[in-house]
């Protein structure tokens, strides 16, 4: 169904579609008159007509539409990329003419398809031209025919049925319309109010939700297409420019900086490897002091013989330094002054250097961890063996032990018997080692007939302890005779019982019956195993003599410590005595100067020649002044707190061994104090370069064992030690 509706006021006034923009307006370009346009008879005499017919459509199931979107601003819509693409195209469409060329077509499409765009600065609005939606279903079209001369609005919209947006105005025409019609916009305002608020809801979405939002991934990959078309152009550019120059190389961008990826660029076409079928890169950066490579060029899509390849540029670099060559020996070296591309931004020369004091510094605490820590697996392996050669030692010796013992027992046991006739005696006759057991012995039977008092002074296995037991026999009431008995306590890991008698305790025995320098021996009758005895006696040997082992080695330990506590205390005070033994003319402070840090200097110039100078500067270098840096710059020395010294401080550097100075009165020189000539020297600790050894020569008339008359000689040679 459609109803023709008359508008009360002209579509090019700006505050009625701006406080009713949700419109969707259908424009028709042909030769009038239409059909309805008698319906606008009131505008058509005010206005002068130029054919174009608008039919605003309204949808008779308003009322079961859902809420609809503004279309204002949309930071995230498709209006807002369009317009960031278009604005990162025109920032380099102006430079380029192939660029321009295509978007003049683009907008030659653009135009063909009934498409107008404009920019806003609050938002991007557009009104796209369609064909006239069909008539069906329920929709209602409210045609309108409005007609002017003057002031027209161009409009456009996107025909989508359904949810429909209106997405903007030739705003220009509309301020303009603004400025020279005296129409009571309020009044407009009203009536169209007063129509859009109707029964009829109006239609104001243009586009499908689905078509709003561009995706990421689209965007991103529009971004890069046109970052890649540019940086072609700006390649092509760059390789007309060298190639007019005659330059044989050129790098992309033109500004090298730190941390970047740069693509580097050679003619091969006027290079001496023009008849070459590979081509390589080979450098380094800063003066080749850091991080060299070598990589291979690959041909490019430039005009002329251009080949390149990708290189990143380290934090560090200041400079990059490189030669091209064809793998083998035919090299294009820029006339042998190498290639050189500066790096803007990054380390200074001096701030190089000392960066790399610190990686060398690094680098020799790294060297010198895995040099400790290999002399100490080196240690523990040598100490590890010396153990096991040791073990295997004491193993040797104990079975040696054994054998030697088991020799003598053994001879011995053969003596042995339970008892002896007349003689001696055990009681009870089966015993074991442990035991008490009753030892007889008849007096008369021996050398000790008259004796007041016996004693038994005893061992066992062959006397392996000495007197294993002591004691006196009394008389035997139990057995007739000259009888006496004691008890005696069998040792453990007895195979054999050794005694002899006496007429006394071992401090005051005079007399001994001895069984005629043979001893009595008994036999243990319960003893362990001969062989496990002889097993447990030779583990028992060699626990003992690891033990002996151990505490000699732990003593050697203590003392080679306690060397070394003393070479290191001896060394510090000698170091210390040398400085302070001119403290009263110049110190430092701190006394021990390491390298690296700053270090104040301190002079007394009351003791010197600079006696009564108003000025005194100070004057250093380091290495015996051979450092790298040469002298540094005079320094006027200003009063220390309290006393007499004056101060000056100093950066030490990594790479110092040495610290040398003078003094003079005058910045430019003058009265100099050098210590006679010999200049101060103090010795720095900690750096990354060591002072040169120092080389001896010995000269004398002997040398052997080509010529020696007498002992000069062996004194010539015992110089060195004696130096050391």
């Amino acid at each position: 169904m459609e109803v023709n509706l008359q508008t009360q006021a002209p579509l090019f006034c700006r505050r009625a579609f701006l406080e009713r923009t949700h419109l969707k307006i259908t424009p028709r370009f042909a030769s009038f008159s239409h059909g309805r346009s008698s319906h606008s008879s009131l505008w058509s005499k005010e206005y002068n007509t130029i054919g174009v017919s608008f039919r605003i459509v309204a949808n008779a199931d308003d009322s079961r539409r859902k809420p609809r979107k503004s279309s204002s601003t949309r930071p995230k819509g498709h209006a807002s990329k369009e317009l960031m693409l278009k604005t990162t195209m025109g920032k380099y469409m102006r430079k380029k003419d192939r660029i321009q060329t295509n978007n003049a077509e683009k907008d030659n499409l653009s135009s063909s398809s009934s498409t107008i765009r404009k920019t806003d600065t609050s938002e991007e609005q557009e009104i796209k031209l369609s064909p006239v939606i069909s008539e069906n279903d329920e929709n209602v079209e409210v045609e309108k025919t409005i007609l002017t001369s003057k002031h027209s609005a161009m409009v456009m919209k996107d025909g989508v049925e359904g949810d429909q947006r209106f997405i903007g105005i030739n705003e220009d025409l509309l301020a303009e319309s603004e400025a020279e019609d005296n129409v009571d916009e309020s009044i407009v305002a009203r009536k169209w109010a007063d129509v859009i608020d109707s029964d009829v809801s109006v239609e104001s979405e243009t586009q499908d939700e689905t078509d709003e939002d561009v995706s990421d991934s689209e965007y991103t990959k529009s971004e890069l297409e046109i970052d890649a078309q540019l940086y072609k152009l700006e390649l092509e550019d760059l390789a007309d420019e060298n190639f007019v120059r005659g330059n044989k190389i050129f790098v992309c961008p033109k500004l090298v900086k730190p941390n970047q990826e740069i693509e580097v660029f050679l003619n091969k076409s006027i290079s001496p490897l023009k008849g070459e079928s590979d081509v390589f890169i080979m450098g380094a950066f800063n003066d080749w002091k850091w991080k060299s490579f070598t990589k291979k060029l690959s041909k490019t899509e430039l005009k002329g013989d251009w080949w390149s390849c990708r290189l990143h540029v380290p934090n560090e670099a200041y400079k990059i330094d490189f030669v091209f060559f064809n793998g083998g020996i035919v090299y294009e070296n820029n006339d042998m002054n190498d290639f050189m591309v500066p790096v803007k931004g990054g380390l200074s020369l001096s701030a190089f250097e000392d960066f790399l004091l610190e990686e060398k510094r690094g680098e020799l605490e790294r060297l010198a961890a895995e040099e400790a820590e290999k002399k100490r697996q080196a240690n523990e392996q040598r100490r590890i063996e010396e153990e096991k050669a040791a073990t295997e030692a004491n193993r040797a010796q104990a079975r040696a032990e054994i054998v030697r013992r088991r020799e003598l027992i053994l001879s011995v046991m053969k003596k042995a018997t339970r008892s002896s006739e007349n003689v001696w005696s055990i009681e009870p006759s089966d015993f074991k080692d442990g035991e008490l057991v009753r030892l007889y012995y008849n007096r008369s039977s021996g050398p000790l007939a008259r004796s007041k008092e016996l004693w038994i002074h005893g061992g066992y296995n062959n006397w392996k302890d000495e007197l294993s037991f002591v004691g006196k026999l009394f008389p035997s009431l139990k057995r007739d005779g000259d009888w006496f008995h004691a008890h005696v306590l069998v040792p453990h890991g007895s195979l054999v019982l050794d005694w002899v008698i006496a007429d006394g305790p071992p401090e005051s025995a005079t007399s001994y019956d001895n069984n005629k320098l043979e001893d009595f021996h008994a036999i243990v009758p319960k003893s362990l195993p001969e062989e496990r005895y002889w097993v447990e006696k030779e583990q028992h040997i060699f626990i003992e003599l690891e033990k002996q082992r151990k505490l000699r080695e732990e003593a050697l330990r203590i003392k080679a410590k306690k060397t070394a506590q003393m070479k290191a205390e001896t060394k510090r005070k000698t170091v210390e005595t040398y400085l302070l033994a001119q403290k009263h003319v110049v110190y430092t402070e701190p006394l021990d100067v390491q390298a690296g840090s700053i270090v104040t200097v301190l002079y007394n110039p009351s003791n010197t020649v600079l006696n009564g100078k108003p000025e005194v500067w100070f004057r250093c270098s380091f290495n015996h002044w051979t450092h790298r840096s040469g002298t540094l710059p005079p320094q006027r020395m200003l009063p220390a707190d309290g006393g007499s010294h004056l101060k000056a401080t100093v950066k030490v550097p990594l790479d110092a061994y040495s610290m040398d100075f003078v003094f003079s009165e005058k910045e430019d020189g003058g009265i100099f104090d050098n210590k006679s000539g010999m200049d101060y020297h103090i010795p720095v600790f900690g750096g990354v370069a060591k002072e040169p050894p120092m080389h001896i020569v010995h000269v004398a008339i002997e040398m052997a064992p080509i010529a020696k008359a007498d002992f000069d000689i062996d004194q010539v040679e015992s110089m060195d030690m004696g130096i050391l």
